[in-house]
């Protein structure tokens, strides 16, 4: 050992003597060492270390910046709501590519199971603890392994379903804690002093929001500094540009995280008026924009991103993914897929580069073609603000 890893070592007793004093303290004897092991731990969550071959961009600002991969891994589609799947052994051999590859944010939340998305996500990453991020989401209610289809944020449900995660997910804090849906009956405000606990006692870092109006991100962001908004955007779904919320992040230096960037797949070109869902696992059946009416018209679209892919190299997802990083430097995508090649089509999407007028272009062809059917039914509908 030479003298630097010397001194480094000392530094990292002398913190983790004054860590456990300060847990000793404060904490009752059960808690005492996990309280000093989270403290010390927040130190080496901030940054994964980054990969050659990937390019990075940055989540939030100030305390709350978070410098992630600029394409992230959305994992509920391995185990929850896509129908079948492979193997966990094949499942976990792709996320540990993604690693490999440089992907740093993976995303799972309590609701995608319930529960076994978070279980599998841990056990798949445990190997890269601390080396990637895992980020997931409170704020549907779980009872029982069961859910009720009941939002709920009361600090005291917040507090143990963060527990809860800690321990499914393998890891000592939570890098990027979500509210997954508004809860009515708790004011914005109360949730946010939660999570100000929770970061100060070292179980949170940042968090973040889902679905919400850009008036709730002010009064949340007032009280405890967001990370991210989490909302769906993409080329059949462009309401956070009309309602302010993109905007709002923009002002206040909050990033924005797109989930389902490839509409569920659609953009993709795989799926059309005669794809099966497995009823017992895909939710997609039950969306007015994936019944056999609507895919059929709006296959219109797909064809749009195919012709204007065609002369640039680019398959249809690749281009619905350039757009949303062409945006703005604080989107980050988490598309989510269960086979390498798509994987791997969705990664090279950093190779392009496209001018302002080519997409000026796309979104010229697009204006004419309607989107047909709803994102979500009335149910689903009443969640998001």
């Amino acid at each position: 050992m030479d003298m630097n890893d010397k001194n480094i070592s000392r530094r990292g007793f002398l913190k983790t003597a004054a860590a456990i004093g300060t847990a000793l303290a404060v904490e009752p004897m059960v808690e005492k060492v996990q309280a000093a092991n989270r403290l010390v731990a927040k130190d080496h969550y901030r940054v994964p270390t980054k990969h050659e071959g990937m390019q990075y961009r940055t989540l939030g600002s100030g305390s709350a910046a978070m410098a992630v991969s600029a394409l992230g891994f959305g994992c509920m589609g391995m185990t929850y709501n896509r129908s079948q799947h492979p193997s966990k052994e094949q499942m976990t051999r792709l996320l540990h590519e993604a690693v490999s590859r440089g992907v740093t944010l993976f995303d799972t939340a309590i609701i995608y199971g319930p529960l076994h998305n978070e279980e599998f996500v841990g056990e798949a990453l445990a190997p890269y603890k601390n080396k990637v991020y895992v980020t997931t989401k409170f704020g549907h209610e779980v009872i029982d392994g069961k859910a009720t289809g009941r939002q709920t944020s009361r600090p005291s449900v917040v507090r143990q379903y963060c527990e809860d995660s800690l321990r499914r997910l393998r890891i000592d804090s939570i890098p990027l804690f979500y509210q997954h849906r508004f809860d009515r009956d708790t004011p914005i405000e109360e949730v946010a002093d939660c999570i100000s606990d929770l970061i100060r006692e070292g179980k949170v870092q940042r968090w973040g929001m889902c679905e919400v109006s850009a008036d709730i991100i002010w009064r949340a962001h007032k009280v405890c500094p967001l990370t991210a908004i989490q909302s769906e955007l993409h080329l059949m779904h462009r309401l956070v540009e009309q309602n302010d919320v993109l905007n709002t992040c923009r002002e206040l230096g909050i990033g924005f995280v797109p989930y389902s960037p490839i509409n569920r797949g659609f953009l993709g070109g795989c799926i059309n008026e005669f794809t099966q869902f497995d009823t017992t696992n895909d939710n997609r059946h039950t969306l007015p924009r994936f019944q056999p009416e609507a895919l059929r018209q709006n296959t219109r679209i797909v064809n749009v991103l195919q012709q204007f892919g065609r002369t640039r190299g680019m398959t249809s997802a690749q281009v619905a993914l350039a757009w949303l990083l062409h945006k703005a430097p604080f989107i980050v995508p988490i598309p989510g897929t269960t086979k390498t090649a798509h994987f791997e089509e969705n990664l090279h999407t950093l190779d392009f580069k496209l001018s302002d007028s080519e997409w000026a272009e796309l979104e010229q062809q697009l204006s004419a073609i309607p989107v047909v059917g709803d994102r979500y039914g009335a149910d689903q509908q009443k969640q998001v603000m």
